[in-house]
């Protein structure tokens, strides 16, 4: 303790008691220190969320685009499994698989069945096979026939007189043509009549109409008695070896592929080579140049309509789409649908639907025709009157014609040759005037046209591989 003078203030100090005072002022300091680092924590956490919130869809959007850069880096790691292959047509490199798949029912020979009356049949009923090795087409068959002989139009025709101008600066330009001729609506409208002697343009109109083969293919097909035909142009469909076939068919029927520029180039590039001898196994490769129609639609319907025109010494053939693959013998084929039943004509049943106004709405809601070109030809079969039936003379009105097999009769090539001018005139969906023409051909009586399950035995189909290339000129 100190003492000082009268004029000081005097502290007492005792080393005994705590200080208080400074006790609370450190208290104090240590509670604001927390406070303050809290407050500091909430503030940080509070601007990240925030942050988080307005940039959300940002982040999103590079996160997507981190996961698309590292799967195409990834797929780009496996060039052993692609190759580079140019297009044979455009000379440009094409990635495609080195190994193709075959279709999963290709050369499937297990019969197709159906339940007739609780007992389960085959749907096509062929002869047994020693007896098909000994099957020959019937000499003394004559059938019935309305029509006597067919004239195939060939006058002159001024509107195309000027080689040099386009098809479409004519008034009137249609898709008929050198090929063709020009059909008239009155023309059209004679050549339904049945007189005995009919005359009708169908095809081949002019030497200059287009559809070149070489001389030597067409000795080949002069000499076919029966043929069964197919083809692929614009570098369309594979080709399929046809399965299940005689030695007693090999001998007696050709099996002929017509193919353009554009499928030879894209088959061989695929490793189909065609023989020195023209085949490639047992279908004969017939090329074909100058094809007359852009739309290769309209080019495919003239080996499938016009078989009697391009092979005029053959009395029956075969027809198969190039998306399916021949399994059964051609002969016993013929010998099931039409000799059997009597029949000039064989084609399946439609197996969604029945009529023609049904099948126009499904036509262009798939996109095969636009709504305009199905209108025309329809309010011309309105016109016409030809009914909403479902059914002709017995027969289901609409048909599914991937298959066509019939007698070269006066009466079948007449039909063909209808048939041809209306898909020429019209659309190219044959399915819309087939049932135009059974119904306007009213003498047309010989027809066999058989369910969908026989198709399904008749073939095997794949579906179409590819898109055929339209002609650029």
């Amino acid at each position: 303790m100190s003492m000082l003078n009268n004029n000081s203030i005097s502290i007492i100090v005792s080393d005994d008691e705590p200080d208080e005072f400074a006790n609370k002022l450190r208290a104090r300091a240590r509670r604001k220190r927390k406070k303050i680092g809290h407050r500091n924590k909430n503030s940080c956490t509070h601007i990240i969320f925030k942050k988080l919130l307005r940039w959300w869809p940002v982040l999103l959007f590079l996160l997507a685009a981190a996961l698309l850069i590292f799967e195409a880096s990834r797929i780009g790691t496996k060039p052993s499994s692609l190759v580079k292959n140019p297009d044979p047509v455009t000379g440009q490199k094409l990635t495609k698989p080195v190994e193709k798949k075959p279709p999963a029912n290709l050369n499937r020979l297990d019969p197709v069945t159906h339940v007739v009356h609780g007992v389960r049949e085959p749907c096509l009923k062929l002869l047994p096979a020693e007896e098909l090795e000994h099957l020959d087409f019937p000499m003394d068959k004559v059938p019935a026939d309305p029509i006597k002989r067919v004239v195939y139009i060939t006058e002159a025709n001024p509107a195309y007189d000027d080689e040099n101008m386009p098809l479409e600066q004519h008034p009137e330009a249609t898709r008929f043509n050198l090929f063709t001729g020009n059909q008239t609506l009155k023309q059209r409208d004679e050549s339904f009549k049945v007189k005995g002697e009919a005359s009708i343009h169908c095809g081949f109109y002019s030497d200059k109409g287009g559809f070149r083969i070489s001389v030597e293919d067409r000795s080949y097909m002069e000499s076919c008695k029966a043929v069964v035909s197919t083809c692929a142009f614009g570098g369309g469909d594979d080709l399929y070896q046809p399965i299940g076939i005689s030695e007693s068919s090999l001998k007696k029927v050709c099996f002929v592929a017509f193919w353009d520029e554009i499928t030879l180039a894209s088959q061989e590039a695929d490793g189909h080579k065609v023989g020195d001898d023209r085949y490639i196994g047992k279908w004969r490769i017939i090329l074909v140049k100058d094809l007359p129609f852009r739309d290769q639609r309209l080019n495919g319907k003239i080996p499938k309509m016009l078989a009697h025109r391009l092979f005029p010494n053959a009395r029956y053939s075969i027809w198969v789409d190039s998306k399916s693959q021949l399994r059964r013998d051609p002969l016993g084929v013929l010998e099931a649908l039409l000799w059997h039943s009597n029949s000039v004509l064989a084609i399946s049943e439609h197996g969604a639907r029945s009529s023609v106004y049904d099948e126009a709405k499904a036509v262009v809601k798939k996109n095969k025709a636009t709504p305009e070109e199905v209108e025309v030809q329809l309010a011309q079969y309105h016109q016409d009157g030809l009914p909403e039936d479902k059914r002709f003379n017995g027969k289901k009105a609409l048909a599914e014609a991937s298959i066509i097999v019939r007698e070269h009769t006066p009466s079948t090539n007449l039909f063909m040759c209808l048939w041809f001018n209306e898909v020429v005139r019209f659309t190219s969906r044959d399915q819309l005037s087939f049932p135009y023409v059974l119904w306007r051909f009213k003498e047309f009586r010989n027809i066999n046209m058989f369910p969908v399950c026989t198709r399904k035995d008749l073939v095997n189909s794949m579906g179409h591989i590819r898109k055929a290339k339209p002609l650029t000129s």
